[in-house]
């Protein structure tokens, strides 16, 4: 039994893979781009959050992050997520809506809403606890 498998618990919620968005991604196309073709795709939502906190725009960053957020939900929950229980780093699908996730708790601290950068910050780490530190929140 892995660290996140509980036998009263659900199991790991494991979004769809999609590599040619992912892929997009990696080989350097503007997240707003990609945004724009897929709007429900987490992962450019995330990164479009992470420029923003990189270029000083908590406001902004926040839009950005709260929207990946609310799409990673609307998918983890047509994936049988029930509103608790894994969604592991490792999985690399996964990985987008952990990702704005952590910006929207960044950006929520950066703007003095110090009450969702702990919910956000507990959400990320009762996700799966290697989530926290993957993303800089450690």
């Amino acid at each position: 039994m892995s660290l996140n498998e509980n036998l009263l618990g659900p199991g790991p919620t494991l979004l769809p893979d999609r590599p040619e968005l992912q892929a997009q991604l990696e080989g350097g196309a503007d997240p707003a781009d990609v945004a724009r073709t897929a709007p429900d795709f987490s992962e450019a939502w995330a990164a479009l959050a992470e420029r923003a906190l990189a270029g000083g725009d908590a406001v902004t960053a926040y839009a950005y992050a709260r929207t990946g957020y609310h799409r990673g939900l609307d998918q983890l929950r047509r994936n049988g997520w029930k509103g608790f229980g894994p969604v592991p780093w490792s999985h690399r699908a996964n990985q987008g809506f952990l990702r704005a996730l952590a910006a929207l708790a960044k950006a929520a601290g950066e703007i003095g809403e110090t009450e969702e950068y702990e919910r956000c910050r507990t959400f990320l780490a009762d996700s799966d606890p290697q989530a926290p530190a993957a993303t800089g929140l450690a």
